[in-house]
């Protein structure tokens, strides 16, 4: 797809493509469109709108507090700094948990508002009526299964899949979502045994094409891979075991704050070189 200056758009068919090609993908987080310029020259084209922005961007302690308003806005910014990347968009709490009218309503502002190509959902099994109506109300939807943040008050945030009953109720889950129509999975924190086993379920009924996995410590089998982009530049104290940095721009930032904090406290800021001058 081309858009009205002639530049590819990345979509849902081109996923497809990447992975029957056997080309795995990079994924990051993204929540404005500065940064999501910057990704995207980095070669990233596939970003994910988190709801890791409460943490991450507002400073609370989990995904929780985070509200739909907030996540609409930063979603858009992210398409006008990234206009042909494929963006995902993170349905908060409370957001599709409260009824099945609500959570189509907040999936299609998503997709108005917020100029998504798809929408992802923290699931089990149970949520497959809800995947397969927006599904067939051609909103491309993507489960969250395996670890899922969202439950952390009721069962702490940890890896999923260790116990072969946790295993099988996870690709349970992932062979539902794709008989329900799910565009594309993505599962957190699993063995790699579990992954393998997701992607050999995750088969759409309709076509017989592999859905695409997107792991999010998920093992090397899935088709592409996400994490979120502060704990990758090393600016959080704290990374996931499959988010090890590759930058540390936290010291590089302090660095920088204290120059300047030093320079303004000099009183030489500006001394001999403001560069406005009276003209007359």
């Amino acid at each position: 797809m081309l858009d009205s200056q002639g530049q590819t758009r990345v979509t849902l068919r081109t996923l497809h493509k990447w992975v029957r090609l056997g080309d795995p993908f990079p994924m990051l987080t993204c929540y404005d469109a500065t940064t999501a310029k910057l990704l995207v020259a980095g070669g990233v084209e596939t970003l994910l709108v988190g709801d890791t922005a409460a943490e991450m961007i507002l400073g609370h302690d989990s995904t929780l507090p985070v509200k739909m308003d907030f996540m609409i806005e930063i979603t858009a910014a992210v398409r006008r700094g990234a206009p042909n990347a494929f963006i995902m968009a993170d349905m908060p709490f409370g957001s599709y948990q409260s009824g099945d009218d609500l959570a189509m309503q907040n999936a299609v502002r998503f997709m108005q508002d917020g100029c998504a190509d798809c929408v992802k959902l923290e699931v089990d099994a149970s949520y497959a009526g809800l995947v397969g109506r927006m599904s067939n109300a051609g909103i491309p939807v993507v489960p969250h299964i395996g670890s899922r943040p969202q439950q952390v008050r009721k069962r702490g945030y940890g890896s999923a899949g260790r116990l072969q009953r946790e295993a099988d109720e996870i690709v349970e889950a992932a062979t539902v979502m794709a008989k329900q129509g799910a565009s594309m999975l993505l599962l957190e924190a699993v063995p790699a045994e579990v992954a393998a086993r997701v992607i050999e379920a995750a088969v759409s009924p309709e076509t017989g094409d592999q859905l695409p996995v997107i792991g999010c410590g998920g093992g090397v089998a899935c088709h592409g891979h996400v994490v979120v982009l502060h704990d990758l530049l090393g600016l959080t104290d704290w990374q996931p075991p499959f988010a090890k940095p590759v930058a540390s721009l936290g010291p590089q930032i302090q660095q920088a704050a204290s120059q300047w904090a030093k320079l303004v406290r000099s009183k030489q800021y500006l001394a001999d070189d403001h560069p406005y001058k009276m003209e007359d």
